[in-house]
């Protein structure tokens, strides 16, 4: 029975870890990693050979930091920040030996992009930056050890670029007419007239080159071209032939491991149901075999010295809390590192179930399903009696769910909800016919598969038909809101996390940086430029629909989302106060696209369980005082949330 199962504090799964992200300089003398400073995630370092010797070197006070890495030459820790949420982010250096503190990159409304490292100009970056004109990324040298910075290339045409390790431009690509990629040679800094390689717009999200090995000789792709999904391919430069390294039948080779210094492709990844790593290097083959004999679940390899004798493993046992181990190749040992959130040891942690569900039509969606605590004694995947559940739709839609620790799995399924996750069409790494499937199918066969998904798990048993809630943001957001517009019976309720409500405005506002991908968009959801592509987004947007929703929808927005917009989230609002239906709207002012905050993410699941409790009869921890240290607005409809009146003390 679920009602005995320890009910696991929403701190404990969305608060900061403990530690995350460690890894170990190329030189391997320290370790860092992310860590609370006065409540923050910071960097933290400590020498290697004395890993309790550790100091937070950044003093970030509002916003984690969440990414990092080291300078290649090891003399600093670099890091990318944004203000508020709005993906402009800027470059940063902290110094490991004096501690000091640079801004690499000091601009306004400016997004850094890494274009370029190298293992023999250690001291230098190649970056692209956006100051100069919004739409597109300048190449600028920047030197670590001064921060000047060198305009290599101004640019005013291409979507990205590639270097090699000398830092050289190689090659340059641009969006085509069709919507796929060109790919153009960059000779002394100057690009070729011609293309040198191309693909066509149903190659264009599952093709991309993939690097240089370090000597130049070889330039590896992920390609679909000719085929349906993406294969491994090492190109000779000079000579322009390609081998095929690896394949898979049912899945895109997406994930690769390579030599440090050589950058030459060891091992690779396939991702379908559930990752496995195939190597192709014998020592590494070997030291993977090592590791997976004494790891728990799934791991990878998160970081390794220059010289390959030391890695950083990060384990997932899936229910367990997730860990982190030093491995030293040489001495054959393993060494704990970190537990990122020791607070989860010994909680009620579900297993998480891949299957396989057919679509009305045919496909196969790769699916997640996670259970409630007792629900299933014998651990089939599916409950002794049909539970109430949460269809929780991925953002992208160009994205996928995986298998893997997913904490608002275990937050629903610990408060008495069945989970499901389902990769509907259009989701990435299952080939380009899966991918293309989608094509101008937004609210139509895309959501079909929703649908299509929840009549299974009511035909096994798994769901209770009258209770199944609908949950996502960005275009899982956007799902929810056509879940409750467009196919308003089949759910209980639904939570829409920043997601679009108007497509035809969701196209007008896209960041400028976008501008040159802008094809993606029209090709794949609706060319507003166009009769038939207006009619089609609007048929598509669920604002028009507005007045057909008769269940209860919270919504949460980030003020400062240069994706999704705020005022897609204001328009529906409003066009549902305006039909007189009722509706919970959080606003955060210092978010973006989604809630980086620790303290926000803890309020939002606070209202979200409680709302759901209120509408599907499930758990909640009550809402107490988690509001207080959140900049969450409640504009609309707090009293349709249980305790929330009570929490804003109204």
């Amino acid at each position: 029975m679920t009602d005995t199962a320890t009910l696991i504090p929403r701190n404990a799964l969305f608060g900061n870890p403990t530690r995350a992200a460690g890894q170990i300089s190329p030189d391997g003398q320290w370790l860092s990693w992310l860590a609370p400073k006065d409540g923050v995630l910071n960097i933290w370092l400590a020498p290697a050979s004395d890993p309790q010797a550790a100091r937070a070197v950044t003093q970030a006070v509002e916003r984690p930091i969440r990414q990092y890495f080291w300078s290649p030459d090891a003399s600093a820790v670099m890091y990318i920040q944004d203000k508020g949420g709005d993906e402009n982010y800027l470059l940063y250096r902290v110094d490991v030996t004096t501690g000091a503190e640079t801004t690499l990159t000091p601009f306004e409304n400016t997004r850094v992009q890494l274009v370029g490292a190298s293992t023999t100009r250690t001291d230098k970056l190649l970056l692209g930056l956006n100051n100069r004109d919004p739409q597109w990324h300048d190449i600028h040298l920047l030197d670590l050890t001064t921060g000047e910075l060198t305009l290599v290339l101004e640019n005013n045409a291409y979507a990205g670029f590639e270097a090699d390790d000398t830092l050289t431009l190689r090659m340059a690509m641009q969006q085509n007419e069709a919507g796929g990629t060109d790919y153009f040679r960059v000779v002394d800094n100057v690009v070729e007239p011609e293309p040198f390689e191309t693909s066509a717009m149903e190659d264009a999200l599952t093709t991309s080159p993939a690097g240089y090995t370090s000597d130049g000789a070889t330039l590896y792709w992920i390609d679909s071209r000719g085929r349906n999904t993406a294969a491994l391919f090492a190109q000779d430069t000079a000579t322009g032939e390609r081998r095929l390294i690896a394949e898979d039948d049912r899945a895109d080779i997406v994930s690769t491991l390579r030599h440090p210094i050589t950058g030459v492709v060891e091992a690779y990844a396939v991702n379908y149901l559930t990752r496995s790593w195939i190597a192709i290097d014998p020592a590494i083959a070997a030291a993977l075999a090592w590791l997976s004999e004494r790891m728990e679940g799934e791991f990878s390899v998160q970081s390794r010295t220059d010289d390959d004798s030391v890695w950083i493993i990060a384990n997932d046992p899936l229910t367990k809390p997730v860990r982190t181990f030093i491995f030293d190749r040489v001495t054959q040992t393993l060494i704990p590192f970190y537990v990122s959130r020791p607070e989860l040891e010994g909680a009620p942690l579900q297993p998480m179930h891949p299957v396989e569900i057919a679509s009305r039509d045919g496909l196969t969606l790769p699916c997640y399903l996670t259970l409630p605590p007792a629900s299933d004694p014998n651990g089939d995947g599916k409950p002794a009696a049909p539970v109430p559940m949460v269809l929780l739709v991925h953002g992208g839609p160009w994205a996928r769910d995986a298998y893997g620790f997913n904490g608002v799995h275990q937050l629903l399924a610990n408060r008495g909800y069945g989970v499901l996750s389902v990769n509907f069409r259009g989701s990435t790494g299952f080939g380009k016919a899966f991918l293309n499937a989608a094509n101008k199918q937004w609210g139509l066969t895309m959501h079909d598969d929703l649908i299509d998904a929840v009549d299974w798990a009511v035909a096994n048993g798994i769901a209770a038909r009258e209770k199944v809630a609908i949950m996502g943001g960005s275009y899982g957001g956007y799902a929810t809101l056509a879940g409750l517009t467009f196919t308003p019976d089949v759910f209980t309720c639904g939570v829409d996390i920043v997601g679009p409500s108007n497509l035809e405005t969701l196209l007008e506002t896209i960041p400028p940086y976008w501008a040159p991908l802008v094809k993606t968009f029209h090709e794949r959801m609706g060319d507003p430029r166009t009769e038939e592509g207006r009619a089609l987004l609007r048929a598509a947007s669920p604002l028009y629909k507005a007045d057909k929703i008769i269940k209860p929808l919270l919504i949460a927005q980030g003020a400062n989302d240069p994706r999704v917009k705020q005022s897609e989230s204001d328009q529906i609002v409003g066009a549902m106060k305006a039909a007189g239906i009722p509706v919970t709207y959080v606003l955060y002012p210092d978010e973006g696209h989604g809630f980086a905050r620790p303290e926000n993410n803890i309020a939002f699941y606070a209202i979200a369980e409680n709302f759901l409790a209120e509408c599907m009869g499930g758990r909640a921890e009550p809402l107490g005082d988690a509001l207080a240290p959140a900049s969450a607005q409640i504009v609309d409809g707090a009293e349709h949330v249980k305790g929330l009146e009570a929490a804003l003390g109204e």
